[in-house]
């Protein structure tokens, strides 16, 4: 499969996104509901970053993390979960990997670089030790950046340093680390760390990368997350279409998870207590981890292209069960993809009340997602604060199992975003500035108001349920 995400090594000068931000204002944030109690007050606000490591969310068997007393999972220690997953990274990846003076996730010595100029570009390739790694171009959407490396031998600490620097001197450009994304939390770590997999004739190979013109009725939506494993029975009967991995497919735990929720449909073989957003729908699956690879997965350059090729793909809505640290490479293209009319869902994380907010779901526009058990009950883990638009289930559900035929329990917030994203779709099947707000907002009507009177920074506008998931007990108005 050809990937057209150009990369070439040539000096051109580089595309910016100067005027993304300006035309956002007609987009999603401008144009939401203006009337009605609840609604009037939702705003998408620009918030503080967050200096802190993402936390994961949980896709776990029965026995491992559930009480016989209440069957309900237990939320994880935040700092413990958050500390283990990156210590697993590091230790699988110690020669690409490494943690930055905020602790953050980054690939060792890489900056990504968008100068505002030719000739602010001229005087970053200029300074002596630096080396580009590679030019990006994001075919389909309006961005292009540099790939760089350090010179040899900066510490962190002096990384840091360098990168304020470019900042100062080029403030209209951008500059940030190769940060690294988790995926909200896939199986628990073995107990012997998987070695790489080489491609073989006998792995599945995915459908074509550029797809045919869709029908006009046709329910599509997309993600960005780890792999699926596509002959699951709740995900044989989808149409997909991948991205990533040269063509491989490379199954994971929290991809498959997220994306029987998202478009499963397993027909009579479903469990009575499983059930999707979108069922039948077409899904458009970026594997941005690539599991068993010799390749650290998760950066921001991986996820920038994926959202490249979802516009390229004429997706409307796309869920990225992700967290992390406000890149400022990757809010560019978040939105330049909103600026294509796109609208993008993710989690809000489990670091728990108290936390900054994490991104991309506390960037503007982008449609943060909390998660909320049976009873209604908002989770003891789960984020809050403006950013919050809707609330969904995020706990006291299943998914589907990974390698497996059967499903597994499932907790967090990152397991609530495709419920929306894929209620999302129905209503929003291809990129559209102006329906991308009418879907928001038809959506938004039908939440149920928790919480406080009115939106809140811990439900946001309320609760919405995918009509093929069980009804719930308890809750109120």
């Amino acid at each position: 499969m050809t990937d057209r995400s150009h990369r070439t090594r040539a000096s051109r000068p580089l595309a910016t996104a100067a005027a993304i931000a300006g035309a956002l204002a007609g987009a999603l944030a401008a144009s939401l509901l203006p009337a009605g109690p609840a609604l009037a007050q939702l705003r998408l606000p620009t918030l503080p970053g967050s200096d802190r490591l993402p936390t994961g969310d949980l896709v776990r068997r029965t026995d491992d993390l559930m009480r016989s007393s209440t069957q309900t999972l237990v939320p994880l220690d935040p700092v413990r979960w958050r500390e283990r997953l990156a210590d697993r990274l590091l230790r699988r990846y110690p020669d690409q990997l490494q943690r930055n003076a905020a602790d953050e996730l980054v690939f060792i010595g890489e900056v990504l670089a968008l100068p505002s100029s030719d000739d602010a570009r001229r005087a970053l390739l200029a300074r002596p030790g630096w080396r580009l790694v590679e030019e990006v171009r994001l075919d389909g959407l309006p961005l292009s950046w540099m790939r760089l490396h350090a010179p040899a031998g900066t510490s962190s600490s002096a990384l840091a340093s360098l990168i304020a620097q470019l900042r100062a001197g080029d403030p209209q450009g951008d500059y940030d680390y190769h940060h690294v994304y988790v995926d909200a939390g896939a199986s628990p770590a073995p107990a012997r760390e998987p070695e790489p997999k080489e491609p073989t004739s006998a792995t599945p190979r995915a459908t074509p990368e550029t797809p045919p013109l869709p029908a006009p009725a046709e329910r599509r939506v997309g993600m960005i997350d780890s792999g699926i494993d596509a002959t699951h029975p709740a995900l044989r009967a989808v149409a997909l279409t991948r991205h990533g991995c040269g063509g491989e497919a490379r199954p994971a735990a929290h991809g498959t998870a997220v994306a029987s929720l998202l478009a499963g449909d397993a027909g009579a073989d479903a469990r009575a207590d499983f059930g999707s957003a979108l069922p039948g729908g077409r899904l458009f699956a970026v594997d941005v981890y690539c599991e068993g690879g010799k390749q650290a997965g998760g950066g921001v350059q991986a996820i920038a292209e994926g959202l490249a090729w979802l516009a390229r793909s004429r997706v409307g809505v796309v869920n990225i069960s992700l967290v992390g640290p406000p890149n400022a490479l990757l809010r560019r293209v978040v939105e330049a993809a909103q600026a294509q009319g796109q609208l993008i869902v993710a989690p809000v994380g489990n670091d728990g009340p108290a936390a900054p907010p994490l991104f991309p779901a506390a960037w503007p526009g982008v449609i943060g997602v909390t998660g909320v058990d049976a009873r209604r009950r908002v989770l003891a883990e789960a984020g809050r604060g403006p950013h919050v638009a809707l609330a969904a289930r995020g706990a006291d559900l299943v998914a589907a199992e990974s390698n497996g035929r059967g499903y597994v329990p499932v907790r967090g917030t990152s397991f609530a975003a495709p419920l929306v994203a894929g209620l999302l779709a129905a209503r929003l099947p291809f990129p559209d500035r102006n329906a991308s707000s009418a879907a928001f907002n038809a959506l938004a009507r039908e939440a149920l108001d928790l919480g406080a009177p009115g939106r809140d920074e811990v439900y946001g506008l309320g609760l919405v349920e995918a009509p093929s998931r069980p009804a719930t007990d308890g809750g109120r108005r």
